[in-house]
């Protein structure tokens, strides 16, 4: 039987190792290669959105993978989820964006739930899909987003610790008003292995595990 082939597209390389090791956890039997291009989610930094322009570039990304014979695409970063949703009606294989199985786990874990993140530009399309895969189930929710202002930029400019604070004390706070967290980015999924058990007061869902469990029940 021929080996399945996974394809990974992230918008930065720090992520390709974090990855590579879930793959081999989690997905033994299943080769693996990683895209990577840092400028697509620079480009929603500065502009402040995913433009048209930003999005048909992911879909260059996404059938490059499918020409690399990708048998499923997986697209790590959330800020271009809606790229990929759009890409992916054009793919032959099946295109999977980061967060969608953390937030189908997050609507059938609570009513609810709060969305944390260190960039606006990642907390609205994460919102968003929460609210959409919420409205396919059938479930009623209420969000509480919080943005940890000035965590990314500390994060980027070498400063993890001055991060992990910032997100461990929204996380704190968070806890006490909602029945289950969402991480918008995968990079602060570190902060919850640093808090204590009296922190973590509900679930708190990191999406790339998530994501690999998903792709382990298909693949």
């Amino acid at each position: 039987m021929k080996r399945k082939t996974l394809g990974l597209i992230h918008t930065s390389a720090t992520l390709v190792p974090v990855f590579a090791q879930l793959c081999k956890d989690k997905l033994p039997g299943v080769d693996v290669f990683n895209i990577a291009d840092d400028s697509l989610i620079q480009d929603v930094i500065r502009r402040g959105e995913l433009t048209p322009q930003t999005a048909q570039r992911v879909a260059v990304h996404i059938a490059s993978a499918e020409a690399a014979g990708a048998d499923y695409i997986l697209v790590t970063c959330s800020s271009i989820g809606r790229a990929v949703e759009m890409a992916a009606g054009q793919a032959m294989v099946p295109v999977l964006r980061v967060d969608q199985p953390m937030a189908d786990q997050a609507v059938q874990t609570g009513n609810k739930i709060g969305v944390i993140a260190t960039l606006p530009t990642t907390l609205e399309p994460t919102a968003d899909l929460i609210q959409r895969r919420a409205a396919k189930a059938g479930k009623k929710i209420t969000l509480t987003s919080r943005l940890c202002e000035g965590a990314f930029d500390a994060l980027m400019n070498g400063d993890g610790a001055k991060h992990d604070a910032m997100v461990a004390a929204a996380l704190k706070e968070l806890s006490q008003q909602v029945e289950v967290i969402v991480l918008a980015q995968a990079s602060m999924a570190r902060v919850v292995d640093g808090l204590s058990a009296a922190d973590k007061r509900v679930p708190i869902l990191a999406s790339p595990g998530l994501a690999m469990d998903y792709l382990a029940t298909v693949m």
